[in-house]
């Protein structure tokens, strides 16, 4: 009986070490230093993402950790070497998520298929019908209590939108960050889907960020601000969003979301 699976770095996020996991085996990954990315390697050359990895299964090494995944330096035979003799005396069980079940895929897609809707144009956002009440307009982002995130305020009504925008937790990066390394630091998880939502001045005055001017460009870092230089930028191009954008010279503004216990790609309000 097998208990060792051995990856070489490539496909990235590729299926089979899951699946050596819920069979028993412990995964053996390279680590890459450098992580890759599209300033060193073919793969992401010319693709719109600074993003780096900095192993060939990422998800797995974060979700499962030691024992289940092993991610060490190849070119390092002493640490190579170390890593196989204590998979040799490490005794793992079969590990499945409950994600990763027939029944929790069986629950995504479910909720995937009764609330998205590619058939009807998303509408501009800010909307111009936003029901705000007349006495006391107030902003669309209010703190949220014993966090440092933003939530969308109760005094205005959401518009349609799936994930609900309850879920939504507007957050800042430090320079560097990015959003979706700001998000887990927060037990979150950055939320494609509410870029829109935060990708304006509203946004921009709910962080109380001081801006002297605001321009819409295309990069896919925006929307972000540099604190030294006072300028602040959002995105013009709505492809470009980007969870995984980072810049040394740049804060982004990041659309985090909450996470329903053993379905982390559904919000808790999203069944």
């Amino acid at each position: 009986m097998a208990w060792l699976f051995i990856g070489f770095g490539f496909p990235y996020e590729g299926p089979a070490p899951l699946e050596a996991i819920a069979n028993g085996c412990i995964f053996l990954q390279p680590k890459f230093q450098p992580p890759h990315s599209s300033l060193n390697h073919e793969f992401f050359r010319g693709k719109p993402t600074s993003r780096g990895v900095s192993s060939s299964t990422h998800m797995q090494s974060s979700t499962f950790g030691q024992p289940h995944v092993m991610t060490v330096d190849y070119n390092n035979s002493l640490e190579f070497d170390t890593a196989i003799r204590e998979i040799m005396r490490t005794k793992v069980e079969p590990y499945l998520p409950y994600e990763y079940t027939c029944q929790g895929m069986l629950e995504r897609v479910h909720a995937y298929i009764q609330n998205q809707d590619f058939c009807t144009p998303e509408p501009a956002f800010p909307l111009a019908n936003l029901s705000k009440p007349a006495a006391s307009p107030g902003p669309l982002f209010v703190p949220l209590a014993n966090s440092t995130a933003l939530g969308w305020t109760t005094g205005v009504t959401p518009p349609p939108a799936w994930p609900p925008l309850s879920s939504l937790r507007l957050l800042v990066s430090q320079e560097g960050q990015s959003c979706i390394e700001a998000c887990q630091a927060e037990r979150l998880v950055c939320e494609p889907a509410h870029f829109r939502f935060i990708n304006n001045k509203e946004a921009l005055r709910g962080l109380e960020v001081q801006c002297e001017a605001v321009d819409a460009e295309t990069n896919h870092v925006l929307p972000a601000f540099s604190v030294a230089r006072r300028e602040c930028g959002l995105q013009r191009d709505p492809l470009l969003f980007s969870c995984a954008g980072h810049s040394p010279k740049y804060r982004r503004m990041c659309p985090c979301r909450d996470v329903r216990r053993g379905q982390v790609a559904l919000c808790r309000e999203c069944l």
